[in-house]
């Protein structure tokens, strides 16, 4: 029976009331009330006497006496601790326990003897609970900047002593308030204290104490609690920003705050790359390529609450081989933009060269324009874009191509040279122009198809040069007139040009250097037949007498006239080899091509006006015999 009202309602019969839990601390004591009743037709016999079981409430299964009113034979472990304060007469077993231990903690059974067969055990039992520190009712879930009640709980069913409640290290709590309440229930008595406070994240792992101790006693009882504050993520740490080289590796550090441990993830973009249940966790990257640049993102969420932090990481890297245009042809006069992009880390500067040389301005953005305004011919060559960072360069190159109409240049002209008239025309354009020759006098086209004139053409690059000689070695000029038109033409134009009969600088000196010469050589021949001459008068004397000698002696005669004709012989011929060397001087300095005649070799070439013999010497320079009369 649990409640009186019950007993009341079954008093006619065998039971007993008894509270069903009853808790007491240790080494205090512990009253446990018990009124029992037996039926009325019952006549206790030689009084009423009671037995208290231990555990189990049948005899024959041996429990533990706790208490026995006819003998003072008990469990050994009860031996001197029990007593029954209340009056079997009246009814009531309570009965009182003291200096108990944990040991004693169990069911306890009451049996009701009334004498004869009138023995009784009701399976009715109160359970006793000996605590060694007291109770704190925690709530199953705290949360933080929620209210949060704590109640600590000491039995008060020793009679001897009462308990008192006080809480520890509260010092740290946030307004903390006391409440105590005071309880009975079926004849036992609990004293409480509540705490109420609303814990913060930093209270989580919190020590809180409750003490239960007895005044004017030693007997003290303390029991320790560790808050468990859950709440949301409060800070996520990740590395800072960092810069590392490409094909290097780095490690991502990532760790929240939060309770329970969040679910962290690592996210670049939108794509998940790692998760753990952990309050942290790295991501590795290896060989690092421009395209894992960007920004990473850690999120940590535990059911309470999302955060997340986020790093750039960059990754440095050489320029990129610039991308330029294509390779161009345009026509003289256009206008052209030449485009460079790249990409490098960190922003590579770009750089326009021609041919080597710097153009327009250098920048330092991943894209630049070059533009080439009104292009002349000067403007044709290769462009090159250099893009360059702290790690590296590299550029890329094209070629601009400007055509234009042919153009006459200054070396076109009509020289006199040894073998006639030579006519050189040059023209520059693109594409190569092509060059003929019109000679109105004779009505004749000259070109690559015609063999006359000893035509000849070349191209070097942009320029080409056309060439004809008019006249071959010794036929006459006339009257000197010289009517030659050089046509140039490409697909862009065409032009025809008068080309000039011009005496050149070296032509006018070699002619008359020549005449010098050839003036100085006649001048130096009469001399040295004069010298001969007066050598032989004065080596012959007296004519007359000379004479008479010789003819007398013939032999002696026939003698001497063949030494004097020798001699003027080997005079002679001293003085025409001079002449010849100093002709060949004065046609070397005229070039190998002969373009000039210089007028001392006609004086030594062809035929003299006096009717003397031409030749060649042993060495091949031009002579003249010169015959005495």
């Amino acid at each position: 029976v649990n409640s009186l009202e019950d007993y009341r309602y079954v008093s006619g019969q065998w039971n007993v009331w008894i509270p069903r839990d009853i808790s007491a601390m240790t080494n205090s004591c512990v009253v446990i009330p018990c009124t029992f009743m037996y039926p009325s037709g019952v006549r206790p016999y030689r009084g009423i006497h009671g037995i208290w079981y231990f555990g189990q409430p049948y005899p024959q299964l041996f429990p533990p006496v706790v208490f026995k009113t006819r003998t003072e034979i008990v469990h050994e472990s009860y031996q001197g601790r029990t007593k029954l304060i209340g009056d079997l007469h009246q009814r009531n077993c309570t009965l009182l326990i003291s200096n108990i231990g944990t040991e004693h903690s169990g069911r306890y059974y009451f049996r009701a003897d009334l004498g004869g067969a009138n023995i009784y055990t009701y399976p009715d039992f109160s359970e006793l609970k000996v605590l060694d520190q007291p109770n704190i009712d925690i709530p199953e879930e705290i949360v933080a900047d929620e209210n949060l009640e704590l109640t600590c709980y000491a039995p008060d069913n020793c009679p001897e002593n009462s308990p008192e409640i006080q809480w520890m290290y509260t010092d740290y709590l946030p307004e903390p308030e006391y409440t105590s309440d005071y309880v009975e229930e079926s004849n036992t008595a609990v004293l409480s204290s509540t705490l109420t406070f609303t814990p913060r994240p930093m209270h989580n792992g919190q020590l809180l104490g409750c003490r239960v101790y007895y005044p004017n006693t030693t007997l003290v009882y303390e029991r320790l609690i560790s808050l468990d504050v859950k709440y949301a993520p409060r800070s996520v740490w990740v590395n800072v920003s960092a810069e590392v080289m490409e094909g290097s590796s780095v490690t991502l550090h990532c760790e929240v705050d939060s309770n329970p441990p969040p679910r962290i993830s690592w996210l670049f973009g939108d794509q998940e790359l790692l998760w753990d249940t952990a309050s942290n966790a790295s991501l590795s990257l290896e060989d690092l390529n421009p395209s894992q640049e960007g920004i990473y993102t850690c999120v940590g969420d535990n059911g309470y609450g999302v955060m997340n932090t986020s790093m750039y990481l960059a990754v440095l890297y050489p320029p990129s081989e610039p991308v330029v245009n294509g390779s161009l042809t345009i026509l003289e006069g256009s206008s052209i933009s030449l485009q460079c992009s790249t990409q490098g880390n960190p922003a590579p500067t770009l750089t326009w060269l021609k041919d080597g040389e710097l153009v327009g301005t250098i920048t330092a953005e991943e894209v630049s324009v070059l533009e080439l305004l009104e292009l002349t011919p000067q403007g044709d060559g290769q462009y090159r874009c250099l893009a360059e960072n702290e790690h590296g360069r590299a550029s890329s190159s094209l070629n601009i191509t400007v055509e234009y109409a042919p153009v006459l240049l200054d070396e076109s002209k009509c020289t006199v040279v040894r073998e006639g008239v030579q006519c050189v025309c040059m023209a520059t354009g693109n594409p190569e122009p092509t060059i003929e020759f019109y000679l109105p006098d004779k009505n004749i086209t000259i070109n690559d198809t015609d063999g006359r004139y000893n035509y000849y053409t070349h191209t070097d690059g942009h320029t080409s040069t056309g060439m004809i000689k008019l006249r071959e070695k010794g036929e006459h000029l006339g009257n000197g007139a010289v009517n030659v038109h050089c046509s140039i033409s490409n697909i862009y134009g065409s032009e025809s040009f008068h080309l000039e009969l011009q005496q050149e600088k070296k032509y006018m000196m070699a002619v008359i250097v020549g005449t010098i010469g050839g003036v100085a050589v006649i001048a130096f021949i009469i001399a040295a037949v004069r010298y001969v001459g007066h050598n032989n008068k004065k080596e012959n004397g007296n004519p007359g007498q000379d004479l008479v000698s010789k003819l007398e002696n013939p032999a002696l005669y026939y003698n001497t006239v063949k030494k004097d004709k020798q001699c003027l012989r080997k005079k002679v011929l001293k003085t025409e080899l001079l002449g010849s060397k100093f002709n060949s001087i004065l046609e070397e300095s005229t070039g190998e091509d002969g373009d000039y005649q210089p007028v001392g070799s006609m004086f030594l070439g062809g035929r003299s006006r006096d009717g003397g013999t031409s030749g060649r010497g042993d060495d091949g320079s031009d002579y003249t015999e010169i015959k005495a009369k």
